[in-house]
């Protein structure tokens, strides 16, 4: 399809939102996959798209958390491809689903990322108690590694809620802070989405004039966010965003 400019004018305003959304309190995903479906787009090509037009947006925060990074190198280079490995399986899986499966399981994928959104706090908590648990042991690089390719895999699929997925997981093999562990989720997150991105830009599949309008848009987005950070709550933010995810999952079960 070729969205209209006023499509293009609406998708930049919800990637704005969804960048900033995903700066203050995360689950971006929420807002900018139903504006792609509202203006038209196939599910299946809202969500290829939606991955493509968001990665930029992993980027900018890979950049930000560059610092907690440096003394990771052994743990970024055994995991990285793993998790480009995963994206690409993700993706492949998408792209083997088909439409009409696909479209049968956007409300339940949808209601697992509200779900992650709104549990994201405990999660948090949680893996930080974890993180720092006798019980998690000596870090396991190959455990990592694995960790890495199976979060990557949902990445690549739907992405939506992927940074809790990670951290949730890393909490089983990985003692650590929870900024730096934070900081390697970011990095593997835009190794996955990336590699499924390209993998998806050569299907044929991605709506371009709306993944390049809503790249722009989100990362405007991010960068408003991270400036109203300090003045905005993020769990009101975040109950608005889970009551959002809910209504459009209630919309997508009575289609």
């Amino acid at each position: 399809m070729s969205p209209s400019g006023i499509d293009l004018g609406l998708l930049f305003l919800a990637a704005v939102g969804g960048g900033a959304v995903n700066a203050l309190a995360g689950g971006g995903t929420l807002i900018t996959f139903p504006a792609l479906t509202a203006m038209g787009v196939p599910a299946l090509h809202a969500n290829i798209t939606n991955t493509v037009a968001l990665t930029p947006g992993y980027l900018g925060g890979t950049i930000a958390q560059r610092r907690d990074l440096r003394d990771q190198r052994r743990r970024v280079k055994v995991t990285v491809l793993p998790a480009v490995a995963g994206g690409i399986v993700g993706g492949a899986l998408l792209l083997k689903t088909g439409t009409t499966l696909f479209d049968a399981l956007v409300p339940w994928l949808i209601l697992l990322a509200t779900g992650l959104l709104a549990a994201e706090p405990w999660l948090k908590r949680t893996v930080a108690r974890r993180l720092q648990s006798p019980a998690v042991g000596k870090a396991n690089l190959i455990g990592v590694a694995v960790t890495a390719f199976a979060g990557a895999i949902y990445g690549g699929y739907f992405g939506a809620g992927l940074g809790i997925v990670m951290l949730a997981l890393f909490s089983l093999v990985l003692p650590d802070s929870l900024r730096r562990v934070n900081a390697l989720k970011q990095t593997l997150s835009l190794s996955a989405n990336g590699a499924a991105a390209i993998l998806f830009a050569a299907t044929g599949n991605v709506v371009w004039t709306a993944a390049a309008v809503m790249a722009v848009g989100a990362l405007f987005g991010g960068s408003l966010g991270g400036r109203f950070a300090g003045r905005v709550r993020a769990g009101v933010l975040r109950g608005v965003v889970v009551a959002l995810g809910l209504a459009v999952a209630v919309a997508f079960f009575l289609k």
